[in-house]
């Protein structure tokens, strides 16, 4: 069944930290700058347009939600819980910092219907946790997820490869922690330099140094191989390009593209396809795959040329490519991958 959030976006307010790279403040010293009835409004909206056979969660994003005074916390959560009771919403998902999560605080959110709590994790590397100034450390993470887990909540983490003293192996090793934990679901965000932060002084002070793109690119796809190899739904790598994102002047320095994810699964099939060190490449696929397999700006088209003709079929499962007359799922390919030494 198809899953829909209904987005509710509070700001960053609830946050007491100024991460090195957000930009987002109180304004006027104001809590928060939704109402209840602007959530009452929201959620109506929605229920008019989504499908009624659909699982659908009022998520909360963009801000510290368990952060946020409790009495207000309590409103927001009362205003939907009558839509969870009537059938009309199956939960609530909301994001929150690893140290904004304790006892209590779950108790308040099990009471009123909270099925999934994301958490801006970032780093599990206590020295790249330390020069983002995030304002704990790794076992905190931990500590968080397993009481999360514990209550029986879906689990989301956030990582952000890239940060102020991150490297390849410590990105990796985070990934790598981020299994161990077992969350539901993963976003991956590559840092970004944003404007008025932190981090965007550090960058034109020469004290941190972005990411490009095609290292962004080689980065983030082991860490996506080894989530998906372990079975972690990966939903979301690299920002979502909103037009407050994409004004000018916002995005300072770092691997910005407004398909990030697609340029990974680029190189996936492209490295897939080279370590078959074929003559020929004869491939069936569903048609939903052939853009991936092309390639971003048909990358793997050119590349190799005549050797590849690629043609749809949708009788065949998205998780399948056939080449050459040999089916290869999905987990497959990845293992593929990793088996040649590519990566």
């Amino acid at each position: 069944m198809k899953h829909y959030n209904i987005p509710i976006f509070i700001s960053h307010f609830g946050c007491p930290h100024t991460c090195v790279f957000c930009n987002q403040v109180k304004i006027n010293g104001r809590e928060t700058d939704v109402t209840c009835s602007d959530i009452k409004e929201i959620i109506e909206e929605h229920l008019e347009i989504l499908p009624k056979n659909s699982v659908k969660e009022v998520a909360f994003f963009g801000g510290t939600f368990t952060g946020i005074d409790k009495r207000i916390q309590e409103g927001y959560l009362a205003t939907v819980k009558p839509y969870i009771d009537a059938g009309l919403v199956d939960g609530i998902r909301l994001s929150t910092r690893p140290d904004y999560i304790n006892e209590k605080i779950l108790d308040l959110l099990l009471k009123y219907g909270v099925t999934t709590i994301e958490l801006g994790v970032q780093s599990l590397d206590d020295e790249v946790l330390s020069r983002s100034e995030r304002g704990y450390k790794s076992n905190i993470v931990e500590a968080a997820s397993t009481l999360i887990k514990s209550y029986g909540f879906k689990l989301g983490i956030q990582v952000m490869p890239g940060l102020p003293g991150s490297t390849n192996k410590t990105d990796y090793k985070t990934a790598e922690r981020v299994v161990e934990i077992k969350p539901d679901m993963v976003r991956i965000y590559p840092t970004l330099v944003i404007n008025n932060t932190k981090l965007e002084k550090m960058y034109y002070d020469k004290e941190y140094s972005p990411m490009e793109l095609e290292e962004a690119v080689m980065r983030v796809l082991p860490i996506m191989v080894l989530f998906e190899l372990n079975d972690i739904n990966i939903i979301r790598v690299g920002l979502q390009p909103s037009d407050d994102l994409c004004e000018e002047g916002v995005i300072k320095a770092g691997p910005f593209h407004p398909a990030f994810k697609e340029t990974i699964e680029t190189e996936i099939y492209g490295r897939f396809l080279r370590s078959l060190n074929l003559e020929t490449l004869d491939i069936v696929t569903h048609e939903k795959n052939i853009s991936k397999i092309v390639g971003m700006n048909k990358k793997n088209k050119l590349f190799f040329g005549k050797k590849m003709t690629i043609k749809g079929d949708n009788s065949l499962s998205l998780e399948k490519v056939v080449v050459n007359r040999i089916e290869y799922t999905r987990k497959e390919i990845l293992n593929k991958i990793l088996e040649s030494g590519i990566l």
